[in-house]
């Protein structure tokens, strides 16, 4: 958040704030609707456009409105809805797991992609991930910045994309800030990679 006075704010500082006073669920509708028209402003370019993962808060995912709210801004810009993903938390989706598979299901008849953010570090049970239809599993950073030393931890980071193999989910690596991270991920084959390594938040 570029502040007028302040100059650039980390969301670490604000999104806490807005969570706390109620304003994140419009922060998300904020983020999505500007994805959308950014992609369509690519496309009417004749730039390719790539999919856009947008984070989604508890409160937000709370209001059992989002999957009538994606659609709505998709059919606005006459976006196909395989350019919008959406990323979910292991503990907002076991706040309510059963609510959370039933919107699940509607953004996966809608063909939203949807993924777990941070996995691995929340309190879900894996039965849970046979349950929910999701697309992804986003290992978090924690687990890849471990990676080139010895321990468990590297270990942790194979395991988790091989299990999300076995159940034909795709696998995010997050914070990938080495060459060497990046090539124990490619090397047990994890699908995506971002990080400082790539590049670094526009």
């Amino acid at each position: 958040w570029n502040h007028r006075q302040q100059g650039m704010i980390s969301p670490a500082r604000f999104i806490p704030l807005a969570e706390g006073n109620g304003l994140i669920s419009a922060f998300s509708d904020w983020a999505i609707r500007n994805v959308c028209a950014q992609q369509r402003a690519w496309i009417d370019a004749g730039l390719a456009a790539v999919p856009v993962a947008v984070n989604i808060s508890a409160q937000h995912f709370a209001r059992n409105d989002l999957p009538a709210m994606v659609a709505k801004v998709l059919d606005e810009y006459a976006l196909p809805p395989q350019l919008l993903q959406l990323e979910l938390t292991e503990s907002l989706l076991m706040r309510n797991a059963s609510q959370a598979a039933a919107v699940l299901q509607t953004l996966h008849d809608m063909h939203v992609e949807t993924a777990i953010d941070d996995f691995g570090t929340g309190y879900s049970s894996l039965a849970y991930l046979n349950q929910f239809r999701i697309h992804a599993l986003k290992i978090d950073r924690s687990f890849v910045c471990q990676i080139g030393e010895q321990g468990e931890t590297t270990r942790l980071a194979a395991a988790i994309i091989a299990m999300a193999h076995e159940l034909k989910l795709e696998v995010v690596a997050e914070g990938v800030e080495t060459e060497a991270q990046r090539d124990y991920l490619v090397k047990h084959g994890c699908d995506q990679l971002q990080g400082y390594l790539f590049g670094r938040p526009q």
